[in-house]
């Protein structure tokens, strides 16, 4: 981003946004506390177990700190990346989320259209309450990418990725860590599941080879046969294989933790990897992603791309992930809040803060442009 006149545009923020909508994650998530009953809410915000890992994604941000350069000139700033190929606004991604009409009637639609006006990508998820064709129309040459939920039945598997290819989406991201589902108390407590609910079907729904599972194609038959085939304790890198010889799209994994699954990831020729513990969803007591990141980024050494979430909330958080190995960062529950809160209008005010918040928080530090920023201007605490 080229510095123009930056008081300028911070007066006009303030006078035209603020008096509307919040600013800070935290009072956007307030607000979407108070416009969503509990089961969505907590369904959004909650963690598994204790939330440990919840919180611990947040404090791990904490104990890093920049120690900003100065006389550096930073008046010609870029944001901008490079990923397979494609020249990007800026390394802020929106996370695959599924069954996002919890949040806001239009869901994926809104967020998809949010994420497009900004140039920011947008994965679309297998439990999305919209389809991924659908996603694609609203979102037309814009970059996506497709996160796949492994099926028990390999084949559904190969039928939405081909699906993704053909409608244009540029990636693949293989979602590894949800081989069991997370202890969520705060479902149980609340009884609620969105999936039992219907709200996770339209890729289901649409997909020619899962349909001709079902005796009759109903929600409620629909329901039962993603249950039965969503978790996948038996999946293992030898299905990368497999699913390589139903697309040409880069693969990515996502879930991985461990600097032995990198190398593995290498292995077994993957093209990316996200660094993800679901956002503190899925193993309670896990390690954060930020604490998790150096060490992979020792493995992957520039190989292939690499990225964060979970914990995610600011721009100096983002420079901090880059600064530490990410190429790029997906951001989750601040995107829903706001589309919770305002729909598209509140996506687009999340990524416009976040966006420019990282502009600021790359200036201050000293840095022109993604490639200054490193190890060199991080403290530990």
């Amino acid at each position: 981003m080229t510095k123009t006149n930056e008081e300028s545009l911070l007066f006009t923020r303030v006078n035209k946004d603020t008096q509307a909508l919040p600013i800070s994650i935290e009072d956007w998530e307030k607000q979407a506390r108070e416009v969503l009953p509990d089961g969505p809410f907590d369904y959004v915000a909650g963690g598994s177990g204790a939330e440990e890992t919840l919180v611990e994604n947040r404090t791990a941000f904490s104990r890093w700190a920049i120690i900003p350069r100065m006389m550096r000139d930073v008046t010609n700033r870029t944001l901008g990346i490079s990923m397979y190929n494609q020249a990007l606004r800026t390394p802020i991604f929106l996370a695959p989320v599924g069954m996002q009409t919890i949040s806001h009637p239009d869901g994926e639609l809104a967020s998809a259209r949010a994420a497009a006006a900004a140039g920011v990508p947008f994965v679309a998820s297998t439990v999305s309450a919209h389809s991924l064709e659908q996603i694609a129309e609203v979102m037309g040459d814009a970059y996506r990418w497709f996160q796949l939920y492994w099926s028990n039945d390999r084949e559904v598997s190969a039928s939405m990725v081909r699906r993704a290819e053909k409608s244009g989406y540029s990636a693949i991201v293989l979602t590894v860590d949800t081989v069991m589902l997370g202890w969520k108390r705060r479902d149980f407590r609340n009884g609620y599941s969105p999936l039992r609910e219907g709200r996770g079907l339209a890729n289901y729904l649409t997909d020619p080879v899962f349909c001709s599972r079902l005796p009759d194609v109903t929600p409620e038959n629909a329901v039962e046969e993603v249950l039965k085939n969503i978790y996948h304790p038996a999946l293992n890198w030898n299905d990368i294989a497999f699913l390589r010889e139903h697309t040409h799209l880069p693969i990515l994994v996502k879930g991985i933790l461990h600097p032995d699954d990198a190398r593995l990831a290498l292995e077994h020729g993957v093209d990316g990897i996200i660094v993800s513990n679901h956002g503190g969803r899925q193993m309670d007591g896990a390690i954060s992603t930020l604490d998790a990141l150096p060490a992979i980024a020792e493995v992957i050494a520039g190989k292939i791309p690499l990225l964060l979430d979970s914990g995610v909330r600011t721009g100096a958080d983002v420079v901090k992930a880059i600064a530490l190995g990410a190429n790029a960062i997906l951001i989750g529950r601040p995107f829903l809040y706001g589309l919770a809160v305002a729909g598209e209008q509140g996506v687009t005010s999340v990524l416009d803060t976040l966006i420019h918040e990282f502009d600021v928080a790359m200036a201050l530090s000293g840095s022109n442009s993604i490639a200054d920023l490193n190890r060199s201007i991080l403290a530990r605490l």
